[in-house]
């Protein structure tokens, strides 16, 4: 496997990201945007880090989210193991309602897709 050295880099504020260059984080205003859009939500189900959350350099838009959804009075579920852990760091595991590390098997769950697993208990 290659090693690449990720830092800080460059912030863009616009939609196209000039070629050579990732998009690594969400921005400042998208921050505010989503937190907006949470401020008053009565139910949040949240798949996905905002960006490479694993590096601290790249960490503030999940952080900042993860803040933002644990500040809502309501229910707050997590699906899947990169968001997971994004919490965990952000030391707010305990402000989500339901967590799952199942990211593909939950969003098929909330589709109304039947698991094989629960296939499985529910014919037994």
């Amino acid at each position: 496997a290659e090693s690449v050295e990720v830092k800080r880099g460059t912030y863009i504020d616009n939609i196209d990201i000039p070629d050579g260059l990732m998009g690594l984080d969400i921005g400042r205003e998208t921050i505010e945007i989503y937190k907006q859009a949470l401020r008053d939500a009565n139910l949040v189900v949240w798949n996905g880090p905002m960006g490479y959350f694993e590096n601290d350099a790249f960490f503030v838009g999940t952080r900042e989210i993860a803040r933002a959804i644990a500040e809502t009075a309501g229910k707050k579920i997590v699906g899947g193991g990169d968001t997971v852990s994004a919490i965990k760091k952000a030391g707010l595991i305990d402000a989500f309602d339901h967590i799952s590390t199942g990211g593909g098997a939950s969003l098929e769950f909330l589709e109304g897709k039947e698991l094989p697993g629960i296939i499985v208990i529910r014919d037994k």
